[in-house]
């Protein structure tokens, strides 16, 4: 074994420990503060985008086909109503339930 060859170890003394206590005790950058500010705004900006993206289904789809469905489903009840009080020997029956609610969302979708 040459000298070029030889390994130096070092104790774990507690002056070499002081070496890293120095580089411990430095104070840290303000680039990761940056970076956390950076990826926070832009988690905030994707945030606001998808309120947005969220507001118009709402405003566009949603709103319109409920307002439809509802309005044909008041209508319809109006009407009854309107019909039994006007003519009192008349009686408005609704015979398949589940078909006239069908009907009315096929028709609301329809004339979207």
């Amino acid at each position: 074994m040459s000298t070029s060859d030889s390994y130096i170890i070092q104790d774990a003394s507690p002056e070499s420990s002081n070496d890293h206590d120095d580089i411990d005790s430095l104070p840290s950058s303000d680039l990761s503060s940056d970076l956390d500010s950076e990826e926070e705004s832009d988690a905030q900006k994707e945030w606001e985008e998808s309120l947005q993206q969220l507001e118009l289904i709402l405003t566009m789809v949603i709103v319109p086909y409920a307002g439809k469905y509802f309005g044909r489903k008041f209508a319809s009840w109006s009407w009854a109503k309107y019909m039994e009080w006007m003519y009192p020997s008349v009686e408005i029956r609704f015979t398949n339930k589940s078909a006239f609610k069908a009907a009315g969302a096929v028709e609301a979708a329809a004339s979207l």
